[in-house]
């Protein structure tokens, strides 16, 4: 079993990367439905800049870049603390899941593959219990 790498996108290529997966979705759709769910998910959430990172696996998440830890409390009862990477994890998944149901076929497709691809990247993570139990 190999274990899918993680790399930080580096500023000067993120509009490049983000367009090669999503098109023009990325800045008009899937970004602010990655920041709503983070206001939905954590009352100390607010807002700043996220570091964007791209798996081996051609997955991708992006992550608040803050050191303090986001407490989260999701529909499913879950109610806990987790790293800024963890949280960052945790609301791409919803907004990954969420707009797979879009009536953009393309969008949907794209997040159908992103939702599986950092779900597998997911179960390596340190906290992967926590992001489970928080989107589950």
């Amino acid at each position: 079993m190999n274990i899918i790498t993680s790399t930080l996108i580096e500023d000067n290529k993120r509009i490049d990367h983000t367009a090669k997966l999503f098109g023009n979705n990325f800045p008009m759709v899937l970004e602010p439905a990655i920041y709503t769910f983070a206001e939905r998910l954590s009352v100390n959430y607010r807002g700043g800049y996220w570091n964007f990172h791209e798996l081996g696996s051609d997955g991708f998440y992006m992550a608040p870049d803050d050191r303090e830890p986001f407490l989260v409390i999701s529909d499913n009862g879950f109610e806990g603390i987790m790293t800024a990477d963890a949280f960052g994890i945790t609301a791409c998944l919803y907004a990954y899941s969420h707009l797979s149901f879009t009536d953009d076929p393309n969008l949907a497709k794209s997040c159908v593959r992103q939702y599986h691809l950092l779900r597998e990247f997911m179960f390596d993570h340190h906290e992967a219990k926590t992001i489970l139990a928080a989107t589950d």
